[in-house]
């Protein structure tokens, strides 16, 4: 079993990263977050997921282990793909997919491509305890509070400025969140000049 690939990012696309190692390039089934994550890296290290079917042997790569933890318990739902998995993790990030799940936000669930009601349903009825089991809802903040929603134009904006400025979109994204949490009503020119003051 490949438990993780480090090497060269040769080729990447918001849905395929190609890593060099030792090689060989192997293909890897992105989501958006981490996409996200590695853009603008030459060497990468990508947790992996194996799909062996009859017909395909196919590999996801993840940023992060929390991030594969979650691709793994999604599939384990039924009505739940690989593919879909892969299309819920780039809709939301681990974080915000745990905090539905866990208050039960079936609407939420469901704004993603593909997600419909019964689904929505499902995936909180059968992934609710066991997010917690794994230790996977350290991504909600302390004492289970979920944060206060932001202005989803002025974060777009505001990140997509800092990354045209030359820095990573995750990173970036974290910090104007947190910005728009401490001032939900900052213009986005405020919230990029308190980012610039933040990011590391």
């Amino acid at each position: 079993m490949i438990e993780y690939i480090k090497g060269e990012l040769t080729d990447l696309t918001p849905a395929l990263a190609t890593v060099e190692a030792a090689g060989v390039g192997y293909g890897m089934n992105i989501s958006l977050n981490t996409f996200s994550a590695i853009q603008g890296k030459k060497e990468v290290k990508l947790y992996v997921y194996e799909a062996i079917r009859e017909d395909a042997y196919v590999l996801y790569g993840f940023a992060t282990k929390k991030e594969r933890e979650m691709f793994q318990l999604l599939i384990t739902v039924s009505g739940v793909g690989a593919n879909t998995a892969r299309m819920m993790l780039s809709g939301m990030s681990v974080s915000e997919l745990c905090a539905a799940i866990s208050t039960g936000n079936a609407k939420l669930i469901q704004s993603i491509k593909g997600i419909g009601k019964m689904t929505a349903q499902r995936i909180i009825v059968d992934l609710r305890d066991k997010i917690v089991a794994l230790g996977i809802t350290s991504e909600i903040p302390a004492g289970g509070q979920i944060a206060a929603p932001v202005n989803n134009e002025v974060r777009d904006e505001a990140v997509s400025a800092l990354t045209m400025l030359g820095f990573a979109p995750a990173p970036t994204q974290k910090v104007v969140v947190q910005i728009l949490q401490e001032q939900p009503t900052l213009p986005v020119e405020q919230v990029v000049k308190l980012a610039l003051k933040q990011i590391k």
